[in-house]
């Protein structure tokens, strides 16, 4: 943990107001830490703010939700959290509805579906804070080796590049994940794709509709029993260890957010981008994802929390964090910003696809127990397994825990 505390408030306005946020850190080295991103953002808000101190604690992705459900059961509570969900602490009524925190500019600012995405029965308690989309990365190199001229745009154009992925000796010519650490992700891709999802419009979980069935069949006798998702059988391999697959050239295909850009260029490979294919090619949902910013009631300070996030939320500070971690803008503003920098044109193919992309249903408190489907999706395509019956069980505990909801 690294604690950063600003200086300045008590000597100006006797005690002041001392924020305290947790944050989630992004980087993957001390040169990348979030904590020097943080640093030089809490030090120019606290010299435009005499009186306010902001003590920010970095913790690592693996243990922050953790440590933040424990600060909060012990009735420490942060003022403010970083992290990945805010819909169980919205339903126990512990955080400031959105309204009440931001200045109206900055609050519709924020790019619709990840708004949206921030409410809890159409009340926003959730800020987006970072986020990202998906689309198909495929190695150059190994696609001209192989004869693919383009990248799939159809379920059977995939199959098709698979195949002659494997006929060219590539070992794994499409990289599926399913393994515990984020097969949630790589199966909604999969469910938009076939033109259904995890829920319907209004929230009703649907895990077993037709749609996603015929999908985990098409995956499952296509591409798994046909050998061409690699020797880790999909239900044990992780979204890391397929990335890192990909960066040595081992992988023909497979979905990637930004970040895989760095990973792949620094050894060298060559890569492309294109949107998910589609069942037919027509158009579809992307995915999205989130992280959320929250402000707990239980220190009070509600207007020096939402002074604070009105600076954070500035494009200036937006941008300057997005560009580090090769992730997307949450603002509108933002983000048209990125897109019309010529020395972001790498993100284009991923903010094309945010403003209109479907996130996961996190705005219920039954996401948390749902989401376990990343512990047992990848059964649903094993040797003999029937998608139908994985799906059926997984829909049943979805049930369960919405009714509990």
């Amino acid at each position: 943990m690294a604690t950063l505390a600003g200086c300045g408030a008590s000597e100006t306005k006797g005690p002041g107001v001392t924020l305290k946020l947790v944050a989630a850190d992004y980087g993957d080295s001390k040169k990348n830490t979030r904590r020097n991103n943080w640093d030089a953002l809490v030090k120019a808000y606290e010299k435009k703010t005499p009186g306010v101190d902001v003590d920010v604690s970095v913790r690592t992705w693996n243990d922050v939700d953790r440590e933040v459900k424990e600060m909060v059961a012990a009735g420490e509570a942060p003022d403010l959290a970083q992290i990945g969900t805010y819909a169980d602490y919205a339903s126990a009524d512990r955080l400031y509805e959105v309204d009440d925190l931001l200045s109206i500019p900055v609050q519709a600012n924020f790019l619709s579906p990840l708004a949206g995405a921030g409410k809890v029965r159409r009340t926003a308690y959730g800020m987006p804070f970072a986020a990202s989309t998906r689309v198909l990365f495929s190695n150059k190199k190994l696609f001209a080796e192989a004869g693919v001229d383009s990248a799939p745009r159809t379920w059977n154009e995939l199959a098709d590049a698979a195949g002659a992925l494997d006929k060219a000796g590539v070992e794994t010519p499409y990289a599926l994940p399913l393994g515990p650490e984020e097969a949630q992700a790589e199966t909604m891709q999969w469910l938009l794709s076939g033109g259904s999802g995890y829920a319907d419009d209004v929230g009703t979980y649907r895990i077993d509709s037709d749609d996603n069935v015929r999908t985990f069949t098409w995956l499952k006798n296509e591409l798994v029993d046909k050998g061409l998702t690699g020797p880790t059988a999909p239900a044990d391999l992780n979204r890391a260890d397929a990335f890192t697959a990909f960066a040595r050239g081992d992988v023909g295909m497979l979905n990637g957010h930004p970040s895989l850009m760095r990973m792949a260029a620094d050894p060298g490979v060559e890569y492309g981008t294109a949107a998910m294919p589609g069942i037919d090619g027509r158009d579809h949902a992307t995915m999205g994802v989130a992280d959320w910013m929250m402000a707990f009631k239980q220190n009070g300070h509600r207007d020096e929390i939402g002074d604070f996030l009105d600076f954070v939320y500035s494009d200036e500070n937006v941008l300057s964090f997005s560009r580090e971690y090769d992730l997307l803008p949450v603002t509108s503003s933002a983000s048209d910003a990125m897109t019309a920098d010529q020395d972001d044109t790498d993100l284009t193919p991923f903010l094309d696809e945010l403003p209109t992309a479907e996130l996961p249903p996190v705005g219920k408190t039954s996401w948390a127990d749902v989401s376990a489907v990343k512990e047992q999706i990848g059964r649903a395509v094993r040797p003999g397994a029937k998608p139908r019956v994985v799906l059926e069980q997984l829909q049943q505990t979805a049930m369960v825990a919405d009714r509990a909801e």
